[in-house]
């Protein structure tokens, strides 16, 4: 399984739901602004269950943009080091776009999002109900333009590695039958087409 790496720009988001990241899937890094002397109880708490998975970044320093800048260079550090990571900013800063455009570019697995509820990881393992995991995959799917799946094998490897291994042969098998009923795949001789 590929190591995730979420960075807070915790000058543009204080999350309440870093809970949902434990299970040993990510790796978090809180970039603290100068300025920002106090780490709330809760956030505290919840980074607990990490231990060495998750770390404050101070910034020494203001600026504008200096906190942005540093997870810019934590990123690319991180990337040389771990290749086949995925990098996910927590920010509501639109700046951020442009480098991801470039990452993704480069072939580094990146993305911004405005919550941790965001992540797709989390909101593909938090669907609960069928529609909301068919809805799950149907955005992931489109999510991967030209790189979709093209055998139901892969297809089926793809959904179990999608919901993280958290689904049985059965209910990825109900997975594919929606899909198919919708009329967003056609499958035939194991050969799968996308509408």
């Amino acid at each position: 399984m590929r190591t995730n790496f979420v960075l807070v720009d915790f000058e543009n988001v204080q999350p309440k739901n870093l809970s949902l990241l434990t299970g040993g899937l990510f790796k978090v890094k809180i970039f603290l602004g100068s300025n920002q002397t106090k780490i709330p109880r809760e956030m505290a708490i919840a980074l607990q269950p990490f231990g060495s998975d998750a770390e404050y970044i101070e910034i020494e320093g203001n600026g504008s943009n200096a906190l942005d800048f540093h997870i810019a260079y934590y990123v690319g550090r991180l990337a040389a080091e771990s290749a086949d990571a995925f990098f996910h900013i927590i920010s509501k800063d639109k700046g951020f776009d442009p480098l991801i455009k470039y990452l993704k570019g480069q072939k580094i697995l990146c993305q911004r999002s405005a919550s941790v509820t965001d992540i797709p990881l989390i909101k593909i393992s938090n669907a609960k109900s069928v529609q909301e995991k068919v809805d799950a995959v149907i955005e992931n799917l489109e999510k991967r333009g030209s790189s979709k799946p093209r055998t139901l094998k892969t297809l089926g490897s793809s959904l179990k590695a999608l919901f993280v291994n958290q689904l049985g042969d059965d209910e990825i098998e109900g997975l594919l039958d929606q899909l198919t009923q919708r009329g967003v795949v056609k499958i035939s001789d194991g050969k799968v087409s996308y509408q």
